[in-house]
């Protein structure tokens, strides 16, 4: 299985990275004249960050620079569906950044390694 955004296969899988920050919740909480304590509103789950860090090869500097645009065309402010190579799956995804770390040349071709920022929003 591959990792995936919204079923498309972008990613190479070597050296690829998943680090998935755990979701929060909001609360309000309020003093009330006349009880000890305070008053705690739960307001639920909240948003979560992904951090997705890779590299992508491909033989010439254009075929990498079709992939990276594909990539970067999914930061529209929708949200997606992120799938990972071990099966968990994660709806309502945002991607925030995508952020080209370093570009090198390798012996079949041309390597960068990226860093993808996402927010999964309601966790």
């Amino acid at each position: 299985m591959k990792t995936t955004l919204d079923g498309q296969s972008l990613f190479d899988e070597q050296g690829l990275r998943m680090e998935i920050a755990s979701p929060s919740r909001a609360c309000i909480e309020r003093a009330v004249c006349g009880l000890d304590g305070t008053v705690s509103i739960d307001l639920g789950r909240r948003a979560r960050q992904i951090r997705q860090t890779g590299a992508l090869r491909a033989s010439t500097r254009s075929a990498l620079s079709a992939r990276t645009e594909a990539i970067a065309a999914f930061i529209d402010g929708g949200t997606h569906m992120l799938r990972t190579a071990d099966g968990q799956q994660y709806d309502n995804v945002r991607m925030d950044t995508f952020r080209r770390i370093r570009e090198r040349l390798d012996g079949a071709g041309v390597v960068i390694e990226y860093e993808i920022l996402y927010t999964q929003l309601g966790a």
